[in-house]
C-alpha cells in the first residue's frame, strides 16, 4: 500500500525555513530565510489537510490552488506544483516571499484553526518557484500568434508588469510608461532586499523585455509625455500608477531637517543595494547610520523603515504608534522580526511636534484605547499630563500613502475619481469613465497589497483583451 503522503499535521510539527542569527541579520540587506531543502519543502506540505472547504485559497486575492500545489509537492511532483501554482499567479516567488500570510493563507488555515499550527505555505510557494527558475521550467514569452492592437500601461508595479504578461501572452503589442530607471515599483524601491531581493523582480523584468514588452523608462505623464498622447498612440490604456503621496505630520517643528518621508527613505537605500550614487544617503539626510532613529507609523512600511535603520547601522531605533500591538495593521511577523534585530516598540504613543531647527526630538502623547470606531478598532485618547520628549535626530514619517491628483497632473477631462482621490473604475475589470481606459491596483483600491495589485492586473488585462478584440470585430465589420 503507498504511503499516505497527506495530513500529518498531528504527527509532523510546523517548521519554518531557518531563519538567520539576528547579529548576522543586522550586518546585510540579504533576504532572512534559507531555502527548504526538497524533503523539508515535501515533508511540511505533506502537512495540509486537503479539506473540502480551502479557507487558504478562498482567503487568498489571487484565489491560488494551494492545497493541490501542497500535494504535488508532498509527493515529489514539482514541476506540476509549480504550473499550478503559476497558472493563478503571475509573480509567485515574489508572493512567496512578501505576502503577509499570518493575513492570508497560513492565518486562515484550518489546521491553524485547530491548534496544530498552519502549514507553512508561503515558504512552499517560493520553494517551487525558485526551483522552476533554478530548473529552466519558466519559459520566456512567446505569444502564438502576434496582433495589431496596441495597449499602454502607465506604472511599471506589480498591478501594470501582470497586465503586461497577460496581454503579451494573448499578442498584444505592450508598452508600459514609468518614472523610474528601474521597472518594478514598490517592489524594487519600496521594499527591502532583505525580504525581496531585487534580482528576483529584475529576473521578471528581463522576461517581459525579452518576451517583447517595450519600456519606457524615466517618463512622467504629463511632463515628458501627455496622456492624451499615449491614448492617441493605443488601442486602450490601463492607469496602473500606485499611490506615492505620502500623508503628512503637522504639529509644532514638523518641517525641521531631518524629518523624512518613508519612500524617500527606503528608495535611497535601495538605490544605494543596486550600486547607484545617491548624494542624500551620503551626505546623511537618507542614512540612519550613528542616528537616534524614530520611525512613526505601525504599517509594512514602518516595518521596512525601522529594519532598514537597523542594517545602517543606527545607534537606537523606535518605532512610535498610536495603538498597541494587537492592533496594529502591519504583520506580526515582521514586527517580531525586526525586534529580534533589536528595534524598540513605543505602543500607544503619538507625535504631538518636533523639538530643534535640525530635529533633536520628538514630542511624544502617551494614548488609551477608548470606544471602538465604525470599523470596531478602538479609539486612541490622549492621556492628559502624559506628554515627553524622545530623543532623535533622524524621524521617519511611514504614515501611509495617498493618490496623486491624476487629473490635474494629467491635464485630462473626464476622468473620474473617488472622493478619496482614487480613480473610480468598475469592479472586475478596471473599466473607467473614459471609454478603452482602465486601472488597476493601489490607485483604484488605495494602498493596499502587491497580491490585490496582481489580481486586479490580470482581471484589467482580461476586461481589455475583450475590448480590443470587440473594437477590431465592429472595425472589420
Amino acid at each position: 500500500m503507498a504511503e499516505q503522503k497527506m495530513l500529518k499535521f498531528v504527527t509532523v510539527q510546523r517548521d519554518m525555513p531557518d531563519k538567520r542569527p539576528p547579529d548576522l541579520r543586522r550586518a546585510d540587506f540579504n533576504e532572512i530565510y534559507a531555502d527548504f531543502a526538497r524533503e523539508k519543502a515535501a515533508e511540511q506540505s505533506g502537512r495540509c489537510s486537503q479539506c473540502g472547504v480551502p479557507y487558504c485559497q478562498s482567503h487568498c486575492p489571487l484565489h491560488n490552488n494551494i492545497p493541490d500545489w501542497l500535494r504535488l509537492t508532498a509527493e515529489g511532483r514539482l514541476r506540476e506544483a509549480y504550473e499550478i501554482s503559476q497558472s493563478t499567479n503571475t509573480f509567485p516567488e515574489i508572493c512567496g516571499r512578501i505576502c503577509p500570510q499570518d493575513r492570508l493563507c497560513e492565518g486562515n488555515c484550518v489546521i491553524e484553526q485547530s491548534g496544530h499550527g498552519t502549514v507553512t505555505i508561503g515558504a512552499v510557494e517560493k520553494y517551487i518557484n525558485d526551483t522552476a527558475w533554478e530548473e529552466g521550467w519558466i519559459a520566456p514569452i512567446r505569444p502564438a500568434q502576434e496582433r495589431s492592437e496596441s495597449v499602454g500601461i502607465i506604472g511599471a508595479g506589480p498591478g501594470g508588469l501582470a497586465a503586461a504578461d497577460a496581454l503579451r501572452r494573448a499578442g498584444l503589442q505592450v508598452t508600459v510608461y514609468d518614472r523610474y530607471d528601474r521597472g518594478g515599483g514598490l517592489m524594487t524601491y519600496g521594499i527591502p532586499g532583505f525580504k525581496l531581493e531585487k534580482e528576483v523582480v529584475m529576473r521578471r523584468m528581463a522576461q517581459l523585455e525579452d518576451g517583447g514588452v517595450e519600456f519606457v523608462m524615466n517618463c512622467n505623464v504629463g511632463e515628458d509625455i501627455s496622456f492624451d498622447a499615449i491614448r492617441g498612440k493605443h488601442d486602450a490604456v490601463l492607469i496602473a500608477t500606485g499611490v506615492y503621496k505620502s500623508r503628512d505630520l503637522q504639529g509644532p517643528g514638523s518641517g525641521a531637517a531631518g524629518i523624512v518621508r518613508a519612500i524617500d527613505y527606503l528608495t535611497a537605500s535601495n538605490r544605494v543595494g543596486f550600486g547607484d550614487e545617491v548624494p542624500e544617503y551620503a551626505s546623511g539626510e537618507l542614512n540612519a547610520e550613528g542616528k537616534k532613529v524614530v520611525v512613526i507609523g505601525g504599517g509594512d512600511t514602518a516595518m521596512d523603515c525601522v529594519r532598514t535603520a537597523i542594517r545602517q547601522g543606527a545607534e537606537s531605533v523606535k518605532c512610535l504608534y498610536r495603538r498597541d500591538r494587537a492592533n496594529m495593521p502591519g504583520s506580526q511577523r515582521e514586527t517580531a522580526n525586526a525586534e529580534e534585530e533589536g528595534v524598540e516598540f513605543v505602543w500607544l504613543s503619538a507625535p504631538k511636534g518636533f523639538t530643534g531647527d535640525a530635529v533633536e526630538g520628538v514630542m511624544v502623547q502617551k494614548m488609551r484605547l477608548g470606544a471602538p470606531d465604525v470599523s470596531g478598532r478602538q479609539m486612541p485618547e490622549l492621556i492628559e499630563g502624559s506628554d515627553y520628549v524622545e530623543d532623535a535626530d533622524l524621524v521617519i514619517k511611514a504614515l501611509g500613502f495617498e493618490p496623486e491628483d491624476l487629473p490635474r497632473l494629467w491635464g485630462v477631462e473626464g476622468l473620474e475619481v473617488t472622493r478619496w482621490g482614487t480613480v473610480k473604475a468598475e469592479y472586475g475589470t478596471g473599466q473607467t469613465s473614459l471609454p478603452g481606459v482602465y486601472a488597476a491596483g493601489d490607485i483604484v483600491r488605495g494602498a493596499s497589497l502587491v497580491v490585490w495589485a496582481i489580481r486586479d492586473g490580470r482581471e484589467a488585462a482580461e476586461a481589455i483583451l475583450d475590448y480590443v478584440s470587440g473594437s477590431a470585430s465592429v472595425a472589420a465589420e
